[in-house]
């Protein structure tokens, strides 16, 4: 499996979820065994020897690549949630979506102050999601180092507004 493999596992739906929108639909990863096993062990030689304490993830899909990562590292796993997913006390962030705004939330209990943090989802576009992530944990006082997605849409822009933080991605897609 290699980086062309890989496109080919990824199905694509144009117009969806609107008219113009090309979507990467990561879901046939997971129906390809060899796919999936491909990014996890790219994901693993990535951070194996990177510092990280901790491995937040975004949901929903990237609960299935962080989850199996964070396993494998024995390291625990942060979920981010939707607002009004979690009981008991969390940190909140709201971020702007194309038309309206979003609210994000982790347990505090969660988040430990002084801990270096990955970030996963499954595709990096314009970075919101993944900004208000790390404003979530470092409102607990954690340090985000770098963010991970499986497919980046780097025309949009998420370097500059995930800066100075590394991204990393395993395939990009241009100008769509």
């Amino acid at each position: 499996m290699n980086v062309e493999s890989l496109d080919k596992a990824i199905r694509r739906i144009p117009d969806f979820p609107k008219p113009g929108i090309l979507f990467y639909d990561i879901t046939s990863i997971l129906t390809n065994p060899e796919a999936f096993k491909y990014c996890l062990e790219q994901m693993y030689e990535i951070y194996k020897d990177s510092g990280i304490n901790a491995i937040a993830a975004v949901e929903s899909r990237g609960f299935i690549f962080a989850g199996s990562l964070a396993e494998k590292m024995g390291l625990p796993l942060i979920l981010i949630r939707k607002k009004g997913k979690l009981p008991g006390d969390t940190y909140s962030c709201s971020y702007a979506l194309e038309y309206g705004t979003a609210t994000i939330e982790a347990h505090k209990a969660d988040i430990k102050a002084g801990q270096k943090y990955l970030v996963v989802d499954d595709l990096i576009a314009t970075g919101g999601t993944l900004a208000a992530t790390k404003n979530l944990i470092e409102q607990g006082g954690g340090e985000v180092t770098d963010f991970f997605g499986v497919i980046g849409l780097p025309d949009l822009n998420y370097e500059k507004v995930l800066a100075p933080c590394k991204v990393t991605t395993l395939i990009n897609y241009k100008g769509e």
